[in-house]
């Protein structure tokens, strides 16, 4: 009896002759650029659209208070006018949003984290200090690689009140008061008229909220909901939250005005 090998013989014909194109790997042009580093990053800032917002932070005797907007735009299209931009970290420590709102929430969410493993490996809770030289180096090792954080890492150790700004470069500063976003400039004119250190809590969160509100004034990427938080001894706690809407006429009241002549419908004789 013989064996039909017939099939295990190689046949002449290619399998993917009718689909030769496939095999070809596609080209493209390259970018005519000297350095494609410095194309890359402004090919991502090309793409990237403009972002706003305003948050502050200062130290007061009774620890630290914390506010921001809740408006998140997209260019000139203002895509939500709730979004939450104060981010417990812990319930010792806060953290504001500025820049890409998906960058900082994710890695602020990470910084939670890292804290509450800290928290657990040590018995004891981080400090401020150390939280935000944790963000900071994390930062550092993504920089140039199109990441948009702009936050502030405010909270209570056992030193006191802490307050650290810092960037999406790695970039760390620690003072009394910051404001971050398109709005901060107008922030930063009310904080240093009104900023006292020995301000009580009720004094303070007016500060804070009026701050807020002048830059949503001023500012087209600002505004939704004026939020103020206030990080004590005993962790943080949300003070209010009003729309900006209303604060304007809080600030602003409407007077009414005397009519000199009212006029009268005369009836037909």
């Amino acid at each position: 009896m013989k064996l039909d090998t017939s099939g295990l013989e190689s046949s002449s014909v290619p399998i993917f002759e009718a689909n030769t194109e496939l095999l070809h790997t596609p080209s493209f042009d390259l970018p005519d650029a000297t350095n494609f580093d410095e194309f890359l990053q402004n090919a991502v800032q090309m793409v990237k659209p403009a972002k706003g917002t305003t948050t502050l932070a200062f130290i007061f005797k009774d620890g630290v208070m914390v506010a921001a907007d809740s408006r998140a735009s997209m260019g000139g299209y203002i895509s939500s006018q709730s979004v939450k931009k104060i981010i417990e970290i812990n319930p010792y420590m806060l953290g504001t949003m500025a820049g890409g709102a998906a960058d900082c929430q994710f890695w602020h969410r990470n910084l939670g984290i890292k804290c509450r493993l800290h928290e657990l490996a040590n018995k004891r809770r981080i400090s401020v200090t150390g939280a935000s030289k944790l963000l900071a180096n994390i930062l550092y090792s993504y920089r140039g690689m199109g990441l948009s954080v702009g936050t502030m890492i405010a909270g209570w150790d056992e030193t006191g009140p802490g307050l650290y700004y810092v960037d999406s470069e790695g970039g760390r500063l620690k003072g009394m008061r910051f404001s971050v976003g398109s709005g901060s400039p107008y922030a930063y004119g009310v904080l240093d008229n009104g900023y006292r250190y020995d301000m009580s809590v009720a004094e303070a969160a007016e500060l804070a909220r009026r701050a807020i509100y002048h830059a949503t004034f001023r500012d087209g990427a600002s505004g939704g909901v004026a939020s103020v938080y206030h990080v004590g001894a005993n962790g943080w706690k949300k003070l209010s939250g009003d729309d900006v809407g209303e604060l304007h006429y809080h600030y602003y009241p409407v007077t009414p005005t005397a009519v000199e002549q009212e006029m009268a419908e005369v009836s037909g004789a």
